[in-house]
């Protein structure tokens, strides 16, 4: 039986995307951060996750972020398992030990803002 658990838990799991699918970015605000961050900017876009759109993996460490869902549910996953649905109005907070992908597991479009830190 425990065989059987087992087994059953491998099969289950999958592997994160590794690409974007049904992502559309749209528009794209940047200011530089001034003299004290130089070389770095603020930006802010929209997104949209087309119904089975997909962020693929990717890691936060030199961008960390916040994303606050505007309409939709959105499906994170995290590195080591961690899965969670955010729902309009919630913000889903992309520190710097961060890795993950998102997914749109419903049949209507997922809008967020998403704000970062880049080094363009």
């Amino acid at each position: 039986m425990a065989v059987a658990f087992w087994l059953g838990t491998a099969l289950g799991q999958q592997s994160p995307p590794a690409d974007n699918k049904g992502l559309n970015v749209g528009q794209t605000l940047v200011n530089d951060l001034g003299p004290q961050f130089a070389g770095y900017q603020l930006r802010l876009r929209k997104l949209t996750f087309e119904p089975g759109g997909v962020a693929g993996i990717h890691s936060h460490k030199e961008r960390p972020a916040f994303a606050y869902i505007l309409q939709g549910t959105l499906t994170e996953g995290r590195e080591g398992g961690y899965v969670k649905e955010y729902k309009e109005g919630d913000v889903i907070v992309e520190s710097r030990d961060v890795t993950h992908w998102a997914e749109n597991k419903t049949g209507k479009p997922v809008v967020l803002v998403g704000v970062d830190v880049v080094k363009p």
